[in-house]
């Protein structure tokens, strides 16, 4: 099998720092092996407030794009074509295009340069509900087209001509919310002064304060600095249109469930009210019966597992553990990968171990200062290094389409944090690997969450089939056949 090392496994002089989470030896990490065009190409983080600046496509965006009777389309920026194979979680879908849901010519550009070609099935089916203001309780899988669900109404309905926040992203971490700005100051590129601020705890109050002086017109937060913001008065949140929530079912645990209350009372009474999760437990069924109004319900969850996601463990002691993951750095085609830990000292020695085993590695979790977060994030995201390991802070949301292989080197406690940590793997309807390392305690636990997803998980055979988790690619001319092939091979 191909090996997954980034560099020559000759001893290493560590660059270590407990603080930013970037370990690494002197030489320079390998490009990833495969994965999507672009991977390894670095870009800059987004700014917490921007509106993208019009690009020059014939016209300026606000005066209509391009000329009456020009095909518009022909002068779009697309990127390279994905012609990675999809499961059905992302390609059975009713056939619809964008273009069918009346959309601003200028959404639109954005919306086709970033690639999106046409609507998921989540997109398909919330999309138009949302478009009429009412409010919506969405389940769909990860990785399968939330965030644009959401953000491709919201920004449909802006007003530009006003001054004053008419959107509200609540999501429950600050990567979450770097991630979902970046997304909408994209496809928002071509609207004109699309004003997008992202604020979270651990940066800076002050500047907050200071770039609320100036228009704004979506907010995309965490829910206690958003409180924050709203009591000092510079969050003026009385004309918001839609407050959504993304990853519902964490906003509504206990850890924020308080605050989120509070913030949805200093919201005008006839704001609309979008949820979006893969999980809903009983909370967001309390919390949807006190404050959405005749709420909309899809559910694309007949099942809870990820199609595309093969799934094994291996049985081990606590001492083999990191042995077993040399092996099978050695012997998996590792793209990206993302390795779990339960406590975030754990994180920190397990990355330094893993250097010292002469592969590059970042790691991230809570205790870390938010600079040194959001730089590991976005390095992470843009290629620079193969492997992460984390704690949970990772699994809410995060789209990095390269991972293909998910490893629990601790094995989660409930099905939830299981399904949303495999879910970092298979993203938009590819295919992922996770490999599960379980130790006699773990025994238990391992078949309670078999039951409550309904799925089995196999043990680790002697070799894997890359086929299972590495992406391959179909031509254009056959794509609708090969797709049809791989599902036939691996349901």
């Amino acid at each position: 099998m191909a090996t997954a090392r980034t560099e020559n496994p000759a001893p290493m002089l560590m660059g270590l720092s407990k603080q930013n989470g970037q370990l690494r030896g002197q030489q320079k990490p390998a490009a990833p092996q495969s994965g999507p065009p672009g991977i390894g190409h670095p870009v800059k983080p987004p700014h917490l407030l921007q509106s993208a600046a019009p690009q020059k496509h014939g016209a300026p965006p606000n005066s209509g794009g391009i000329r009456f009777g020009d095909d518009w389309k022909k002068n779009l920026q697309l990127p390279p074509k994905d012609m990675r194979i999809r499961t059905s979680d992302v390609t059975s879908t009713k056939g619809n295009e964008f273009e069918d849901y009346c959309l601003k010519r200028e959404l639109l550009m954005g919306i086709f340069e970033m690639g999106w070609e046409k609507p998921s099935p989540i997109q398909e089916e919330s999309m138009p509900i949302a478009l009429s203001g009412r409010d919506i309780l969405a389940r769909a899988k990860n990785g399968t087209g939330k965030s644009g669900a959401y953000l491709i109404p919201l920004l449909e309905r802006l007003d530009l001509k006003k001054d004053n926040i008419q959107a509200i992203v609540m999501v429950p971490t600050r990567e979450l919310a770097l991630q979902v700005s970046q997304i909408c100051i994209q496809i928002s590129k071509h609207m004109g002064e699309v004003k997008v601020m992202a604020t979270t705890g651990g940066t800076n109050l002050r500047d907050d304060i200071m770039r609320l002086d100036e228009t704004v017109h979506v907010i995309i937060a965490t829910p206690g600095r958003i409180v924050d913001l709203i009591k000092k008065g510079v969050a003026k949140v009385d004309r918001v249109q839609v407050m959504v929530m993304d990853e519902a079912d964490k906003l509504l645990s206990q850890d924020f469930v308080v605050l989120i209350e509070e913030i949805i009372s200093y919201l005008p009474k006839n704001r609309q009210i979008l949820l979006y999760s893969a999980t809903f437990p009983i909370s967001v069924q309390k919390f949807m019966s006190k404050h959405l109004q005749k709420p909309y319900e899809i559910n694309l969850m007949d099942e809870l597992t990820l199609k595309g996601i093969t799934q094994f463990y291996a049985y081990v002691t606590e001492r083999q553990k990191v042995h077993c993951l040399n092996t099978l750095f050695s012997r998996l085609q590792i793209n990206q990968s993302i390795i779990f830990c339960n406590s975030t000292q754990r994180v920190e020695l397990l990355a330094k171990k893993i250097t010292q085993l002469g592969y590059s590695c970042f790691y991230i979790h809570a205790k870390m200062m938010q600079e040194y977060r959001n730089r590991v994030f976005h390095d992470f995201r843009n290629g620079l290094c193969r492997n992460l390991v984390c704690t949970d802070l990772f699994t809410r949301g995060i789209d990095i389409q390269a991972v293909n292989v998910v490893i629990n080197f601790d094995f989660p406690k409930n099905a939830e944090t299981y399904l949303h940590r495999i879910g970092r793997s298979g993203r938009f309807g590819h295919l992922g690997l996770a490999i599960n390392l379980i130790t006699s305690e773990d025994r238990f636990n391992l078949k309670s969450i078999e039951d409550q997803l309904v799925t089995e998980i196999k043990p680790i055979p002697s070799s894997i089939d890359k086929s299972l988790y590495v992406a391959e690619y179909h031509s254009e001319l056959h794509g609708q056949e090969a797709h049809d092939v791989a599902l036939e091979e691996h349901p």
